[in-house]
């Protein structure tokens, strides 16, 4: 084997294990996007089947569509990379950047924690919980928000989205939702489906009538979204058991909030623990690797960011303004 095909057989073993890899972060990840599963499948089975020709080195094969299939399979190596690059991004964005401004609190400390005249964060031994400051709360749909709009001090995903599309649509925007004193109607209603709201400087949580909720919010300019309802009233009343990080939109001591696990946790864990707070109604955040792209304004303007994998298939966010 001279020193040319040595090398090529180097790289091709290479891209046949990054792609192994990738195929397997996949899954840690928790990234459920069947386009994204199809993908990485077959970039996977490629590189090894172009590693298996090479190594029969059999003049038979060569002679056959195999050939031309096995070129191909080559070519899709130089792949392998930018996607092994892509899926590890999704994997590291999955744990939640150090809050070192956060003010630590102890149990006997929670009903102390309010907003301050700036954004507050407090922490405990697993959650971060911020109180953005705001006059308005919005839901922000198409453009991503720039974080060089110093109006606002919060961002992060809100609804869910039913399918990955590179283009906006409000009706791909799963529950009904108002944007700035607009109504849109939905064709993805789920039953444990909450909505939150915002207008003339007030909040609320709806989980009897969330449609009449968004509605009214929309008919008096302001904001809304529906979101799986965790808690109502002091109760838990939806839950399920996966690990990873989680974050909710939460009215604590009479304010709104956004509370955080600081790492990656069981979800029943993270409830135990939002009871433990005396969380009063918290709807879920869309978290999975992507959605969960979020960032605050500190107090001396620069902007903080919590979750930085930007893909192009999000569509909507929460946001406080001042």
């Amino acid at each position: 084997m001279n020193k040319k095909k040595m090398l090529f057989g180097i790289w091709l073993m290479t891209m046949t294990l990054m792609s192994l890899f990738a195929f397997t972060i996949y899954f840690v990840a928790q990234m459920r996007y069947s386009v994204l599963f199809t993908g990485y499948l077959v970039l996977m089975i490629s590189q090894f089947f172009s590693l298996t020709v090479f190594l029969i080195d059999d003049e038979r094969i060569k002679k056959s569509i195999v050939k031309i299939l096995y070129r191909v399979c080559c070519i899709v190596s130089l792949a392998v990379i930018p996607a092994f690059l892509f899926i590890f991004t999704a994997l590291t964005s999955q744990y939640h950047a150090t809050i070192d401004e956060a003010i630590r609190v102890e149990p006997s400390e929670y009903e102390s924690m309010l907003p301050g005249e700036e954004t507050t964060i407090y922490e405990t031994d697993d959650l971060y919980i911020t109180f953005p400051k705001y006059s308005r709360i919005d839901l922000v749909c198409g453009d991503r928000p720039s974080t060089s709009d110093e109006e606002i001090t919060w961002c992060s995903g809100a609804a869910f989205q039913h399918e990955l599309r590179f283009d906006f649509s409000h009706l791909n925007v799963e529950g009904y939702h108002a944007c700035s004193g607009e109504y849109y109607d939905s064709p993805y209603i789920h039953d444990e489906s909450a909505a939150f709201v915002s207008y003339d400087g007030k909040f609320k949580f709806e989980f009897d009538d969330p449609e009449g909720a968004i509605k009214e919010a929309a008919e008096n300019g302001g904001s809304g979204f529906m979101q799986f309802g965790i808690i109502q009233d002091g109760e838990v009343v939806y839950s399920f058991s996966r690990t990873r990080c989680y974050r909710v939109l939460a009215e604590l001591n009479g304010n709104v909030c956004i509370i955080d696990s600081k790492e990656m946790m069981n979800f029943n864990d993270f409830i135990e623990e939002l009871k433990e707070l005396n969380v009063i109604n918290a709807l879920y955040m869309d978290m999975g690797a992507g959605w969960n792209y979020s960032w605050y304004r500190r107090t001396n303007g620069k902007v903080k960011t919590l979750f930085d994998l930007k893909v192009p298939w999000s569509h909507n966010w929460v946001v406080f303004r001042v």
